[in-house]
């Protein structure tokens, strides 16, 4: 995992990984919305990459008393190779390393592969509401 550096190949990324979500959520997804040139800079985005290809991402914020997960995403292409698998490990990683003793991280409603994904990687729902016109599921763990 290394800090991205590129903010036009996670801009990429991140948009193979969320356009097929578009008919489903009725616009772009939050994620697909997100300043990359300001996150990468300011040293908000991991990446894996891997044959000279970014293969995933994510977006960590550090909180008071959580480490919030705003964006994971996943190539296509390299879907079901364990990268999101990684990436949330990285997660927890970096939680522990700040002193936070939990993730908390949220997904759309329409987003179903990635509601039952989540309690798979230890995660639980704590709860949905409808922010910013998306209806959101959120999930925490406890480190």
């Amino acid at each position: 995992m290394e800090l991205a550096r590129d903010a036009g190949g996670v801009r990429r990324l991140v948009d193979e990984a969320f356009t097929h979500y578009i008919p489903r959520v009725g616009g772009k997804p939050m994620p697909m919305l997100a300043d990359y040139d300001e996150l990468v800079g300011a040293g908000r985005c991991w990446v894996v990459a891997g044959g000279g290809e970014l293969l995933g991402m994510v977006h960590l914020e550090a909180l008071d008393d959580h480490l919030e997960v705003v964006t994971v995403a996943v190539a296509p292409a390299a879907q079901g190779r364990g990268i999101g698998a990684r990436l949330l490990a990285f997660t927890d990683e970096r939680a522990r390393a700040l002193g936070l003793p939990e993730v908390r991280l949220c997904t759309n409603e329409a987003m179903t592969e990635n509601i039952a994904y989540y309690p798979r990687r230890g995660f639980r729902e704590v709860g949905r509401s409808t922010e910013q016109g998306f209806r959101r599921v959120f999930f925490a763990k406890k480190l």
